[in-house]
């Protein structure tokens, strides 16, 4: 991990935001997230959208950033998905961060917030889809899905070689619902992609597990419309 030298003006602002967190509280949101299984260390149920607008209130800062996120609530992870400066988020950064996610909400906010937005985001997409655990291959896939969506300038190269990928990750149940997504998302980036995804889909279509077979039916049914 980086070391950031803290200063008065930065830890201001940080306690700020904590005291600004609490009003947003929603006990029932909360609860309902524990009764599904969705735990954190600190939950006051804020909605993202709430967060998103306390976020509008500051200027992008990396050190606060820092601060927010290693509280570990769910509020300040998500606020400092928000208020993180793309431009200097290292690899060790992004690696420390996704290693700790706790639930597939805090990755999908990564992905969206931040992630995506960064130098590395292709290359830790494809690093983060061949990995072990479940969240950190929820998060290769979802950034997958993202970039397709925002980074108009990315060739169609960039995302060739995620489809080679996609036959371990489509075998596994948990991931469907974000494989199917990200796979169209390439898909529909332009006429090119579309085929090619169409033509892989074909492939997956022939492997033997019936996730896979489903996953590649939804993928042609949506993308042969």
């Amino acid at each position: 991990m980086d070391y950031l030298i803290d200063d008065p003006k930065t830890e201001q602002v940080f306690q700020e935001i904590l005291r600004r967190i609490r009003p947003l509280q929603n006990g029932d949101t909360a609860t309902s997230m524990l009764k599904r299984g969705v735990e954190y260390k600190v939950n006051f149920g804020a909605s993202v959208i709430s967060l998103q607008q306390l976020a509008s209130n500051y200027e992008k800062n990396h050190l606060l950033a820092f601060k927010l996120w290693n509280k570990q609530w769910r509020e300040t992870m998500i606020l400092a998905t928000l208020l993180e400066e793309p431009d200097k988020v290292s690899g060790n950064q992004m690696d420390f961060w996704v290693k700790s996610f706790q639930t597939v909400e805090i990755a999908e906010q990564a992905a969206m917030n931040l992630l995506c937005k960064t130098a590395l985001a292709f290359d830790k997409a494809y690093e983060y889809c061949i990995g072990k655990k479940f969240l950190l291959k929820i998060t290769g896939l979802l950034l997958i899905g993202r970039l397709a969506l925002t980074d108009r300038m990315a060739p169609d190269d960039a995302f060739d070689i995620f489809f080679e990928l996609m036959s371990p990750l489509s075998k596994d149940p948990q991931l469907s619902t974000v494989f199917i997504r990200a796979f169209i998302q390439i898909g529909m980036r332009n006429c090119n992609l579309c085929e090619l995804a169409v033509r892989h889909a074909e492939i997956l279509r022939t492997i033997d597990s019936e996730t896979t077979k489903h996953n590649a039916d939804e993928i042609l049914a949506h993308l042969q419309e």
